[in-house]
């Protein structure tokens, strides 16, 4: 099993953060590993909520379908998905930090399934690199959202 953690305090408050990163879909916005994402569930975002991504890994398309299975508003979120090759869970636990910023603690676990087993220790390198560059993304993607005036957002983000 492939396992990347990662703690990160960033400037947004614990709402905003929360309703940013529950709904998955923004993941192409902060995540270079993802080419495509669009929630396929109708709103709002809750238990059950879906959400259906293409990533890139190891050059090759990988596409998830994400469910959230644990919704504990503006705590806790966790979302699965799996393939023939691969079952993920991504638990995103948020706290509030100080000077209203959020202490965000995502966790990845990826069980290899079939054949795939075999390149395990290969798959968690690759995984702890992947997972380091949606982190940072995810900094500056929550670092520009804190710092843009709320009228200028899109809609739905």
């Amino acid at each position: 099993m492939a396992h990347y953690s990662r703690e990160m305090v960033v400037p947004t408050p614990l709402a905003t953060t929360f309703g940013y990163l529950s709904r998955f879909s923004s993941a192409e916005e902060w995540d270079p590993g993802v080419i495509e994402a669009k929630m396929v569930t109708p709103e709002p975002v809750g238990l059950g909520s879906r959400f259906r991504l293409v990533a890139v890994f190891l050059r090759v398309k990988v596409p998830l379908d994400y469910e959230i299975v644990e919704y504990d508003p503006p705590r806790r979120v966790v979302l699965t998905a799996e393939n023939r090759s691969v079952r993920s869970t991504d638990t995103i636990s948020f706290s509030s930090a100080a000077s209203g910023a959020t202490a965000v603690r995502y966790e990845a676990l990826l069980l290899l399934k079939g054949v795939a087993r075999l390149a395990e220790p290969l798959f968690g390198l690759a995984l702890r690199r992947v997972g380091d560059r949606a982190a940072r993304g995810l900094l500056v993607a929550l670092t520009t959202r804190a710092s843009e005036p709320s009228g200028n957002r899109r809609a739905g983000r």
